[in-house]
This record gives C-alpha cells, structure tokens and sequence, in this order.
C-alpha cells in the first residue's frame, strides 16, 4: 500500500510518501509545499493544491493519511490553516484517495506510545521506523510522515480485524 501522509498549513504543507509492505515501511519521497506570506491566500490555496495534486500525480498514493487540526487561540490562523487542510482533502479526493484523518493525539499514541509524547519524541520514531540517517525537515514534513506511519499502522490494524471476522 502506497500512503500520502500530509501535515496541512497554509505557510508550509509537510507531505511524505511510504510504501508498505506486511509491517515494513519504505520511504519513497518527502517534502514541503510552501508559500510566500506576501501572497494572496487564494494564490496560496491554489498553489498548495497545484502542488499536492502533481505529488499525488506522481507518487501514485492510493491512501492519504491528514493530520486533523487541533484547538488554536488564535481564531484566524485556525482558519486559514483549516483552509488549507480543505484543499488538500480537495486535491486528495480528486485524486480518488481513500483519506483518513487522525488527531496530533492518535499520530503520538501510534508512533511513540503515548498521546501526550513531545515533538522530538515523535521526530525520534519517524527516524527509527524508516531507518533514516536524520529526520526529515522541516517539521511540518515529520509531522506528515508521522501520520503516514499512524495510518498504515491503523491500516494494518483494519486488515487483521477484517481476517479475524472471516
């Protein structure tokens, strides 16, 4: 199974792609999408969907793995960074990824044991459960391969569920 892992933002949109295969993950590629705070936010939108839809383009993910918003103080950042996440759920669904999403607490509980884990924490597990010599940078772009690694961890969860019931 082929996962688009995605951390939206509006500034910086972290995406990761995994393969995995039984209980093994490989890394296929990783980045960000960014954008210039001087743009227009519906330049912005435009341009993170033109990007995440080349990358699923490219990539060919069949699954997508979204990071939900948490609670934000500030009300017009959880806005537009909930814009953001609308158009990558957008350019997911066009694509005809099946998406599912999970909360920074499930990501946490999956990767490290522990909803309530730290960043580094989290970063720390990325680099170990893909064997990777550093963790992939910037965070937004760990926090999407997090949630990939939540996903197929969950996906796997579904399939023994499934065999069981049989």
């Amino acid at each position: 199974m082929r996962i688009l892992g995605i951390d939206p933002g509006y500034a910086i949109l972290g995406w990761g792609i995994l393969d995995m295969k039984g209980n093994h993950f490989s890394v296929v590629d990783y980045g960000a999408v960014t954008t210039d705070a001087k743009m227009e936010m519906p330049v912005r939108l435009q341009h993170l969907y033109t990007q995440l839809t080349a990358i699923i383009e490219q990539y060919q993910p069949e699954e997508a793995a979204i990071e939900e918003l948490f609670f934000n103080n500030n009300a017009k950042t959880a806005i537009m960074v909930g814009q953001a996440r609308g158009v990558a759920v957008l350019a997911c669904v066009n694509g005809g990824l099946e998406i599912s999403e999970y909360t920074p607490l499930q990501i946490k509980q999956a990767l490290v044991g522990y909803g309530r884990a730290d960043k580094k924490q989290v970063q720390a597990m990325v680099k170990a459960v893909l064997n990777l010599s550093e963790v992939p940078k910037p965070d937004d772009t760990a926090d999407a391969v997090a949630a990939a690694i939540c996903h197929g961890h969950s996906a796997g969860n579904r399939v023994r569920k499934l065999l069981k019931a049989k």
